[in-house]
């Protein structure tokens, strides 16, 4: 074993930074047996410096995040601070004075991996980030390199522990949106401010990423369609369980049948009883691979938090060093294919329709004939109604979204029908 530690910059000291140095102190001598040679934490860049961080040598903390990647003696830089800037300078940074990078930032991979792909090529470094999607899920690094000689047609899961546990909680207590929100904030699985949750960014992120690894194809954040869990109601919820389905917000990334384009799309849909994600229960993750040759792989865990993340920053940083101590450096970007993303209204979905309409004779007539103009095909058809008021369920066969979207908008404007009180994709079956 190599006696010189490898030297290791934290950028980032919150709830997984904290946890990622509480592992490399307790776990040193496992760490330095795993990697060939000791890890040693040679700084930790903070933006409070007076906080108190128990385990971390104060003589460690700095704020001065870019003195610190620029030392020129750090191998490895872990970055958990988050957001785009000052993360993709510190990371560029990182790569020209010759330390490789694991990180845990989704939204600046999302929007910018492909640029610091190719500053960690240029330069010889190590880009890892296993902790960007699904927590301590092994998840990226199956895509990158176990799946590497299959073909994966399509990646379909639940990446989101606080929009999971929202949902599950409506589904299971009657709770109203608000209410289930409420405690999700209190056991601390909601931020103060959930909209990355709640709206779909984070987990549109993560899909960017997924889609990329898995159909070796550039895809930015801007290319997934997104749709949050904030308008889900009771009612929602209900009309699923009718069904035999619950309500879960899926990542669905997909190759087209051609294999002339992909998709990448976040949004709340419905799934059958029967689905293994419909089990996912409160705060976890779960994501389905189908591949040719592999089949269906179903990865299963804690999707968040400070420990399970850290476990994945570790995992990286032991690859890392790893492959430092072989002056070698482990897959970059795969990008070769160069497919387009389609568009939403490309994508071939089913719906769900509850619709409020007049309890007179004929408006059956009416709506079904509106869905025969807009070449869309009814799977089935529930009514109920009294005192002149009814509510109409239609859930569609497969069809383009674009079509479906044109049936709503042509039912709104039927003079029998009084609004439309939800829609939701139907997925899984």
């Amino acid at each position: 074993m190599r006696t010189r530690p490898l030297k290791v910059a934290l950028l980032g000291c919150g709830v997984v930074g904290s946890e990622v140095a509480r592992i490399m102190t307790t776990h040193a001598d496992d760490l330095a047996a795993r990697i060939g040679a000791p890890v040693e934490l040679a700084g930790v860049a903070v933006r409070r410096p007076s906080k108190v961080r128990e385990g971390i040598d104060p003589a460690l903390i700095t704020t001065d995040a870019t003195a610190l990647v620029q030392r020129g003696d750090i191998d490895v830089v872990v970055e958990v601070i988050g957001g785009i800037e000052p993360a993709r300078t510190l990371i560029t940074t990182a790569f020209e004075n010759g330390a490789s990078v694991v990180s845990a930032n989704k939204a600046l991979l999302a929007e910018d991996g492909a640029a610091l792909h190719a500053a960690a090529e240029q330069y010889g470094r190590d880009l890892y980030y296993e902790a960007a999607v699904a927590g301590a899920i092994p998840l990226v690094r199956p895509l990158r390199e176990s799946l590497a000689g299959d073909k994966v047609n399509r990646v379909l899961g639940i990446v989101n522990g606080t929009t999971n546990f929202i949902l599950d909680k409506m589904d299971t207590s009657g709770a109203g949106y608000s209410e289930a929100l409420d405690e999700a904030t209190a056991l601390g699985y909601a931020e103060a401010d959930p909209t990355a949750d709640v709206e779909g960014f984070d987990a549109a992120a993560k899909a960017a990423i997924l889609a990329g690894i898995a159909f070796h194809t550039r895809v930015k954040i801007g290319d997934v369609h997104r749709e949050g869990i904030t308008e889900v109601t009771a009612a929602d919820i209900a009309s699923a369980r009718r069904m035999g389905c619950t309500v879960k917000l899926l990542a669905i990334c997909e190759r087209a049948a051609d294999g002339a384009s992909v998709t990448a799309r976040v949004h709340p849909a419905m799934i059958p009883l029967s689905h293994p994600l419909a089990s996912v229960r409160e705060a976890y993750n779960a994501v389905f691979v189908e591949a040719e040759a592999a089949g269906q792989l179903m990865f299963y865990g804690p999707g968040a938090g400070g420990s399970p993340t850290a476990s994945a920053v570790l995992g990286d940083l032991v690859a890392v060093c790893r492959n430092k101590l072989g002056e070698a450096t482990g897959p970059g970007e795969s990008a070769y294919t160069r497919l387009p993303v389609s568009p939403m209204g490309e994508v071939v979905t089913r719906y769900h329709i509850s619709l409020d309409v007049a309890d007179k004779p004929g408006v059956l007539a009416q709506v079904a004939t509106v869905f025969a103009e807009q070449g869309v095909s009814i799977d089935t058809v529930r009514q109920q109604g009294k005192d002149g008021e009814a509510s109409l369920v239609v859930v569609t066969h497969r069809a383009p979204d674009a079509a479906l979207s044109g049936t709503v908008e042509a039912l709104r404007k039927l003079d029998t029908v009084r609004g439309v009180a939800s829609i939701m994709r139907v997925e899984g079956e």
